[in-house]
Order: structure tokens, then sequence, then C-alpha cells
């Protein structure tokens, strides 16, 4: 029985990252010997087994076969007769098919598929050509793209993404597989190089097509000077993860603008009622997708109010605090916040607006902690016997609170 330390914990360690997990692999053991040693099984669809006292995974070396189109259709032979070699080559990625002894001294990395030399040359190489029989893997190359935001993906490799979109592997994925990894690309550094890989295999146009027809609509150059919508969404998005925030704000930002690709060619450049549009698109992307509540929510509401956030400088105080009643923000006063940064992001997401001052935000928090000022169950007390006068007056109220503010000048 031999140990390895394989995967992306030996890919980390040479890049010099943190290594968050170890996974491990057992070769010349079986399933009897493993639970002789003391290990848990855990696996289900193949043996998986808890170390008794660092209670970490090993998995004994496997090769698949597959029998059914998607990725749950494989067959899985776990057994001491299964070498290192024919576990890495089921790999996806040269990079994440190196291994080391855990219990060796010398640091020798066993790499068969010339991982290193990809690591050096910036590369995500796919190791054989059993990488199109699972469809995440496109998924997982896009995300990795988000995290090494210097790595491309080698030719070789596109060219066999195509062939599986175009196979209609894709087609396969379950919607809460296909959120899972972009929601966690959506979390690396660089998002937009997810999406950059997934619409270089056409890929994106199977699971997001109301994302991927933003591409080649254009935008008034005026207030967008790289013009192009699909360009626009991912400066957007990229702001928001130099931002640090958290999910849903980035993924109200990935979604903000869908609309725009529903408008028709004629009306081009412009874009009037496309906050109407978004809103649906958004739902729909939502529900195919099963995004969760409060991404959903945040992102619909983005849809809608991004372009009202924008002219909130603008607004009188009837209308802003109109806008903070639609939004619910006096019960989900964050989630309002929340949507402001996503407008915030949609501002800065644009060539030459990185030093353009968004004073809407600041504003739009003041203009909340106003009419959050108001004692609500002083007015409605004071109205008596007359209740039905209580949201009116309540709204009058926060008006006048509002309508104090000193307005900053628009930029």
């Amino acid at each position: 029985m031999k140990t390895y330390v394989v995967g992306g914990a030996v890919r980390d360690d040479l890049l010099g990252l943190p290594v968050q997990d170890r996974d491990h692999v057992v070769v010349g053991a079986t399933p009897e010997q493993m639970i002789a040693a003391g290990f848990t099984p855990v696996g289900k669809d193949f043996p998986v087994f808890l170390h008794p006292k660092t209670h970490e995974e090993y998995a004994l070396a496997r090769t698949e076969r597959k029998t059914a189109p998607g990725y749950k259709g494989f067959v899985f032979h776990a057994d001491a007769d299964v070498t290192l070699e024919q576990d890495l080559v089921r790999r996806d990625l040269t990079i994440n098919a190196m291994a080391r002894r855990e219990d060796a001294e010398d640091g020798v990395i066993i790499d068969p598929f010339g991982g290193q030399r990809d690591l050096q040359a910036r590369v995500f190489r796919h190791v054989s050509a059993a990488f199109a029989e699972d469809p995440v893997r496109i998924l997982r190359v896009a995300r990795f793209a988000a995290r090494f935001s210097d790595f491309t993906v080698a030719p070789e490799t596109n060219r066999l993404m195509q062939d599986m979109v175009e196979a209609g592997e894709v087609d396969a994925l379950v919607p809460e597989r296909v959120w899972q990894e972009l929601s966690r690309g959506l979390m690396e550094a660089r998002p937009s190089r997810m999406f950059d890989v997934l619409r270089s295999c056409g890929a994106l146009a199977r699971i997001l097509p109301e994302l991927d027809a933003l591409w080649g609509v254009p935008q008034p150059e005026k207030h967008h000077p790289e013009i192009d919508t699909g360009v626009h969404v991912m400066m957007v998005i990229d702001h928001a993860a130099a931002r640090g925030f958290d999910l849903p704000i980035r993924c109200a930002a990935l979604l903000h603008d869908l609309g725009k690709g529903a408008t028709p060619a004629e009306e081009w450049p412009k874009h009037y009622g496309h906050e109407g549009r978004g809103v649906q698109l958004v739902e729909q992307v939502c529900k195919r997708l099963k995004i969760p509540n409060d991404c959903r929510d945040l992102a619909v509401m983005a849809a809608r109010e991004h372009g009202n956030v924008m002219r909130a400088l603008e607004m009188r105080a009837n209308t802003l605090v109109t806008l903070l009643e639609r939004c619910d923000a006096f019960r989900k006063p964050q989630r309002f916040l929340d949507m402001v940064r996503a407008s915030e992001c949609d501002h800065y997401g644009r060539a030459g607006f990185a030093d353009a001052p968004f004073p809407q935000a600041a504003y739009l928090e003041s203009v909340l902690h106003a009419a959050q000022s108001v004692n609500a169950g002083d007015i409605a007390r004071s109205c008596g016997a007359a209740p039905q006068r209580i949201p009116e007056a309540i709204h009058a109220a926060r008006v006048a609170a509002v309508g104090s503010l000193a307005r900053p000048q628009p930029s």
C-alpha cells in the first residue's frame, strides 16, 4: 500500500500558493485492506475512506468508463491492481495530474503528463481524450482561468471543448452543477476570464444564452466608451471582484444588463426599457439554473433599479422615498445597499471611469438613513381614528426627512 498527495495540492505547492485541501490516492490496496487498517469507508460511487487520525479523505486509485451522456454516466473500477498512472490519466488537466509520495522525504514529483512544464508555460492542457467524457471539465477549466488569470487554454484543449459542446455534452449538465461552478468562478480574482473561456468554446451560448447575447450589442459611446455590452459586463464583474464583494453582489453585477441583449437592433445603440426586459431575463436565468434566492432577489432588483441609482442625484425626495419603498429597504436595508454597490460596479465598469466619482452611493445611503429616522410608530398613533391615513402620513414624513438632505452635485 502506497499513498500519494495528488492534484491541486501538488499544483498549488509548486506555484507557491497556500494549500487548502489535500487529495490522497492509495495504490496497491483493496477496500478490505483499507478497513483492516482502520480507515472508515464514506464513498458512494467509488471507494473513499477517512483516515482514522486526521479524518482526511483517501481514495483508492481508480479507472473509469463512460456509459451514458453527461457527467454521471460512469462506471468506476478501484482495486489493488490499478496503478498511479492509470489514476492520473483520468484527471482533467496536466497541472492537476501530478503526485507526490506522502511518506517520502525527497519531495520528488511524479509527473507522467508534463504538468510541471505546463505550469511554467501557464497553459491549461487536457491529459487525455478522456477529458471529453465529462462536460463539467469545461466549467472547471473556465473556473481555473478565473483563478489563474495569466494561464491560457491550449489550442488543442479548446478544440476538444468545442467538439464536446457540438456533441451536446454541455446540454446534459444539471442546473445545480452549472451554478455551483459558475458561482465558484465568480468568487475568483478575475471572473471575466471564466466567461472568456466559455465563450471561446461555445459553451456560454448553451448554458447562459442570455449573457452570451450581450457581445456585439453596442451602447452609446458617450456613456460607454467600451461600446460593447458584453465587454462592459465583464468589466463590471471584475470591478466587483476587485472590491471583494460577496456572491449576491457579483451575481447582480453579472446579470444587471441582460435586457440590452433583447433590444431590437434598429434601436441600437440606445436601450430604452432594457431594465424591464432585464428583470424578465434575470428571473428566467435564476429559475433555470436554480440560483439561490438571495442572489436572485438582488439580481432582479439591480436589473430593475440600476438606472435609477445612476439618476439618484436628479430625483425629487418623493421619488427617492418611493424607490426605497419599492425595494423594501425599510425591512431589508442591507439588500438595498448591496443593490447600490452592484450599481456602483456598473458605474466603474466602463472604459476610462476607474477614477470617476460616484457620489450616488453615499447619497443614497444618507437618503436611507434619513428616511429610517422617521418614527413610524409615533405617526401611526397620531393618526388615531383614521388608520387609513397611516401609510400616506409615514410616506410624507419620510419625504420631508429626505428633502432636508444636502444634495451633492452630479459628477
